[in-house]
C-alpha cells in the first residue's frame, strides 16, 4: 500500500513514465510535459500527486504544516499541540444539514467547525472531490478526517473516491492517527463505466481499509 504523499510545484515539476517525445513516437499523440505529467494533471486527473502549489516557498511551508500533524515514526504517537479553542457547542452546526435530502451542503464547513482553530489540511482537494480527506486536530490531537461531500456528485462513492479514501485511511492507520468519519452518502455510483473499470474491486479497497484499521 502506498503511504507516501507528493506535493508538486505548478509549471516546474513533472512526473511521467514516458515523456512527450516517446508518446508522440508510439501513439502519435501530441502532448506537452505539463499536460502529460504536470502538477495540475496529477492532482486532478490521475490522483498521483496530492497538492499542486504555486512555487517552491509555498511548497516548503505546506510541507512543514503537513509534518506537524505526523509522529516522527510509526512507533510513536502523533504530536499533541496546545489549543485555545474551547469545547463549546457551535450552534450553527444544528442547522447545517438541510431539511430536504435533495439539498446539498458543504462538508468543509462542518469539518472546520469541528477542528481546533478551524485548521484543516486537506489532501487531494481537486481529485475525487466527492470525498474529503485530510488532517485536523481535536483537543490538540491529530486526527485523520474522511467525509463524503454532498456538494460534489451528491457525495456518491466511485472508483476514484474509494481509492483516494482507502489510501488515506491506510496511511492514518500506519501512523497511529485516529480516523474521524462524517458519513452522508447515497451509495456507490451506478453505470457501465464504473462496473467495467472494477468498482467491485476498487470500492472494496475502502471498506477493507476501514475493517483493517486499528
Amino acid at each position: 500500500a502506498m503511504t507516501d504523499f507528493i506535493f508538486m510545484v505548478k509549471d516546474s515539476s513533472y512526473m511521467f513514465v514516458t515523456g512527450p517525445d516517446v508518446v508522440k513516437t508510439v501513439t502519435n499523440e501530441v502532448v506537452t510535459q505539463d499536460e502529460l505529467g504536470g502538477a495540475v494533471t496529477h492532482t486532478t486527473k490521475s490522483g498521483v500527486a496530492d497538492l499542486a502549489l504555486e512555487n517552491d516557498i509555498e511548497t516548503l511551508l505546506r510541507t512543514r504544516d503537513f509534518f506537524d500533524f505526523l509522529p516522527l515514526s510509526n512507533r510513536e504517537d502523533p504530536p499533541v499541540l496546545p489549543t485555545h479553542q474551547g469545547l463549546d457547542h457551535d450552534e450553527s452546526l444544528d442547522t447545517l444539514i438541510p431539511d430536504s435530502a435533495n439539498k446539498p451542503y458543504d462538508m468543509h464547513e462542518l469539518i472546520r467547525k469541528v477542528c481546533d482553530e478551524g485548521n484543516f489540511f486537506e489532501i487531494q482537494p481537486k481529485h475525487a472531490a466527492n470525498i474529503v480527506c485530510g488532517f485536523g486536530r481535536v483537543e490538540g490531537h491529530t486526527v485523520g478526517i474522511v467525509a463524503n461531500q454532498p456538494m460534489v456528485q451528491a457525495g456518491v462513492l466511485d472508483i476514484a473516491s474509494s481509492k483516494k479514501a482507502g489510501r488515506f485511511v491506510r496511511f492514518c492507520d500506519a501512523f497511529n492517527i485516529p480516523i474521524v468519519t462524517f458519513v452522508d452518502v447515497p451509495g456507490f455510483l451506478p453505470g457501465t463505466a464504473q462496473e467495467h473499470n472494477g468498482i467491485i474491486k476498487n470500492g472494496a479497497k475502502l471498506l477493507f481499509a476501514y475493517a483493517e484499521a486499528t
